[in-house]
């Protein structure tokens, strides 16, 4: 789901056999893959979806997290390893950056995100308004990032605690309520506002008047 929201076309395997099925129909850019499947393991998995497309970049994404398992992952072939319980703003920026290592997107392609004067660099992680630079925590650049992908559209507290806070968060609604706070004192301050609240809908961000 996290990966549909950033428009990337995907399609998913339960056990490695299922995996190297999909993959030679589907023939993907990049292959997240788990090491622990039914059948066979994901090192058996990258070494045949290697021997069809030699260059496919693999991301391990796995509870494996003892050094010799990474060690034996990259030594196998995968171009990166992360381990659960992992966060999705890091596994889309670990995506991006495969993809661009083996030429298939380019650096600056899709960088920016543009709403009016609001600016948000996904590579760099700046963000300005007006040419003014915003400082902004790890998690309001995520909740910014998540409003300027859906500019004009209404986001509600349940779609946003999904998206930036992750799909087994526990807390409650009021926490899109305290950094919706947050972004607008920094975003909003001493400007015409950007970010709006649509009552017992949720919020909505669009280029000031």
């Amino acid at each position: 789901m996290a990966l549909r929201m950033e428009k990337w076309e995907v399609r998913t395997a339960l056990d490695g056999s299922s995996a190297v099925r999909v993959a030679r129909r589907f023939r993907p850019d990049v292959v997240v893959l788990d090491v622990m499947l039914p059948d066979f393991d994901g090192l058996e998995v990258l070494r045949r979806l290697r021997a069809g497309v030699p260059g496919l970049p693999v991301l391990f994404l796995t509870a494996k997290d003892a050094v010799e398992d990474r060690i034996a992952g990259l030594t196998a072939g995968g171009d990166d390893y992360v381990t659960k319980p992992f966060s999705l703003e890091e596994v889309v920026l670990r995506l991006r950056a495969l993809l661009r290592r083996t030429g298939i997107a380019e650096a600056s392609a899709g960088s920016e995100l543009v709403v009016g004067d609001l600016v948000l660099d996904e590579d760099t992680r700046e963000v300005r308004r007006g040419g003014v630079a915003v400082e902004l925590t790890a998690t309001e650049f995520e909740l910014l990032r998540f409003l300027m992908r859906n500019p004009r559209r209404v986001l509600s507290k349940a779609r946003i605690l999904d998206r930036v806070w992750s799909y087994d968060f526990g807390g409650q609604a009021n926490i899109v309520e305290l950094y919706i706070s947050y972004l607008r004192k920094k975003i909003d301050a001493g400007r015409s506002p950007m970010i709006h609240t649509m009552r017992g809908a949720g919020y909505v961000l669009k280029p000031a008047p």
